[in-house]
């Protein structure tokens, strides 16, 4: 696995972090555990589970994972585990500890984020959203939100890339670098079926970098798909979504139902 000693590093800093009497070294896991460390999974945190078993979240590959250690330490299993009633007693684990952590980190890097404005700059709902101009699924996603971004409940902040087409970074840094970037966002739209914007060569060249840092940015929250979109829920925590949302997850991505 790439970057190794990367991963484990942060991963032995949590486990200690939670447990003051857990050595440091790695090599003081229990074997079981060790493997999986071994194999690439970074332990972000660990938590008592039923039945005298420990119960340890982390990352893999950029993918949340959990897993139990039976109480003899001998044997690990991988994946959710499940009550009686069918209750899933993983998935809250996940989101609290892996989730939900990395989530809030993420909102607060958008915010900082070169990002364009799409609506009421009043509007009470943010979503931020990964878009690349040539992204089909992008601008659907666009379309489905027009009627709560039209009715000034929603603002929609483009974090602008070019990964999909040769021009695809041309056209980012067209808006981002235009007088009117929002306006020029909406010309995008508008004319996607006919292939979008006109390339202006001088913003591209002033505006090439800051599309770069935003498709690093992208890169480093370990996104691979646009658009990648994040929110808050009903309770205000924040969620991602990866992909073009089904018409059925709109009402909690936009905070309300369709008006």
């Amino acid at each position: 696995m790439k970057r190794m000693n990367t991963l484990l590093k942060p991963a032995l800093i949590s486990a200690s972090l939670m447990s003051p009497s857990l050595p440091v070294l790695a090599d003081n896991y229990p074997a079981a555990v060790q493997h999986l460390i071994d194999r690439g999974v970074s332990i972000d945190a660990r938590f008592e589970a039923p039945d005298g078993m420990t119960g340890y979240v982390g990352n893999m590959q950029g993918r949340p994972v959990a897993f139990y250690l039976t109480p003899n330490k001998e044997h690990v299993v991988v994946g959710p585990m499940l009550a009686a009633n069918g209750e899933n007693l993983t998935e809250p684990k996940i989101q609290e500890l892996v989730l939900g952590p990395q989530n809030d980190k993420a909102w607060a890097q958008l915010e900082d984020a070169d990002w364009v404005l799409d609506g009421d700059p009043d509007a009470p709902v943010i979503v931020y959203t990964f878009t690349d101009p040539n992204c089909p699924f992008c601008h659907r996603f666009r379309q489905s939100a027009e009627p709560w971004v039209e009715a000034g409940r929603v603002q929609l902040r483009h974090i602008m890339v070019g990964i999909l087409k040769d021009d695809s970074l041309p056209k980012a840094a067209t808006i981002i670098g235009s007088s009117n970037p929002s306006d020029t966002l909406t010309e995008n739209q508008d004319s996607y079926s006919d292939g979008g914007i006109q390339i202006d060569r001088e913003l591209v060249s002033a505006n090439a970098k800051r599309v770069q840092a935003n498709n690093q940015l992208m890169g480093n929250l370990g996104l691979s798909a646009t658009p990648s979109t994040y929110f808050r829920d009903s309770n205000g925590n924040v969620q991602m979504k990866q992909g073009a949302p089904r018409p059925n997850e709109l009402p909690e991505i936009m905070g309300s139902e369709k008006p």
